[in-house]
């Protein structure tokens, strides 16, 4: 079973979504606004949010960015603005993919389902070799694999899943050029194995490098740790 928090001011959206859910084995907990939703996840744990972003009083945005202060769990923001700079904002601030509306309910589901994937699980480490199961140390950051913790400088700094997901790659590449494509095809779940390369997700791939950079790198304008590769791709330092 999928427990989903859907935070959405529209009730007709809202009543549609959790009878088809319902019928996929997703249990919908439906609020109608960011306060309830920062209430709720405070009390309750759930696999994934559903945030739109025009809510009433406190956008969709300004939700994103509080619940990112305190939670990790994998958000999809919803929007009926579908324009670049949206999705943008929405990735930089913490989210984990982003639909516009209107959507197939269907769609919706395939991303719940991708993104969860996406998340650490317990005893799943990827596909990384076994000597750096236990933790890769690159500077002052160690990934701490078994536990799922990535720590700089001791202290432990919070990833979102597919944060996680991309720092985990470029680790296991420390030390090679990895291209963009090359990372867009690694984090890419395994239903998704044949599906064609779409050049469109590099923005989205930069922008989680660039969220990376800010938590991990003394100075992110002038990065250490995750390199770019000019007009390629990403390196990450070598292990120490």
């Amino acid at each position: 079973m999928i427990r989903v928090l859907l935070v959405d001011d529209d009730r007709a959206l809202a009543r549609l979504l959790t009878d088809y859910l319902a019928s996929h084995d997703v249990v919908v907990t439906h609020v109608e606004s960011g306060s309830e939703a920062l209430a709720v996840l405070a009390a309750a744990t759930f696999d994934v949010v559903l945030l739109d972003v025009m809510l009433p009083s406190v956008d969709g945005f300004e939700v994103c960015r509080q619940i990112r202060l305190v939670h990790d769990v994998p958000l999809i923001m919803l929007t009926a603005r579908g324009d670049d700079t949206d999705r943008i904002r929405g990735l930089e601030l913490g989210a984990d993919d982003y639909v516009a509306k209107p959507f197939n309910p269907r769609e919706l589901l395939a991303r719940v389902r991708a993104v969860m994937r996406r998340a650490p699980q317990p005893g799943a480490l990827g596909d990384l070799p076994s000597p750096a199961r236990e933790a890769i140390v690159i500077g002052p950051v160690t990934i701490d694999c078994a536990a799922r913790v990535v720590l700089r400088n001791g202290e432990e700094i919070s990833l979102t899943a597919f944060e996680y997901r991309i720092l985990v790659v470029l680790a296991r590449h420390a030390g090679e050029t990895v291209t963009r494509e090359e990372l867009a095809t690694e984090v890419r779940e395994p239903s998704e194995a044949k599906a064609t390369y779409d050049p469109s997700v590099d923005r989205s791939l930069d922008v989680h490098v660039g969220r990376l950079r800010q938590k991990l790198e003394v100075n992110p304008k002038e990065p250490r740790l995750i390199k770019s590769v000019r007009g390629v791709g990403y390196v990450m330092a070598t292990p120490a």
